[in-house]
């Protein structure tokens, strides 16, 4: 069993930068793939950025690319999602998400999923 909990949203300005984390608890959590997902109100959950297990292999939703970076840190069992030059169209409850590889979370076949932070960017 894991649990995910994301910290770090909040209500920022357009523009400005928010880093949001995710602590997972187990022994195990170099062997799964990471990932962010994003719902705003209304619109169905979408996967933003995934990592490899071992932090090597990444991937964006071409919304995000070039202003988002997904990072990891296995010694301390967390996951970091940078976000840079927010946009009101990144508003959104963001998740944290476990899954087998980000293929499979990327079909929203997720292992686990965090409880979400609300990021909500202001024009």
């Amino acid at each position: 069993q894991v649990q995910l909990v994301e910290s770090g949203g909040g209500l920022v300005q357009a523009g400005v930068s928010l880093r949001l984390s995710c602590a997972a608890s187990g022994r195990t959590f170099n062997t799964y793939a990471m990932g962010w997902f994003r719902q705003a109100p209304g619109k169905e959950r979408e996967f933003v950025a995934g990592i490899s297990g071992s932090g090597g292999t990444t991937y964006y939703v071409r919304s995000v690319k070039g202003r988002f970076t997904i990072s990891r840190d296995n010694s301390k069992n967390t996951v970091y999602l940078q976000m840079n030059s927010l946009k009101p169209e990144d508003t959104a409850v963001y998740y944290c998400a476990a899954g087998a590889t980000i293929v499979t979370m990327s079909n929203l076949r997720v292992d686990y999923w965090g409880q979400g932070t609300q990021v909500t960017v202001s024009s």
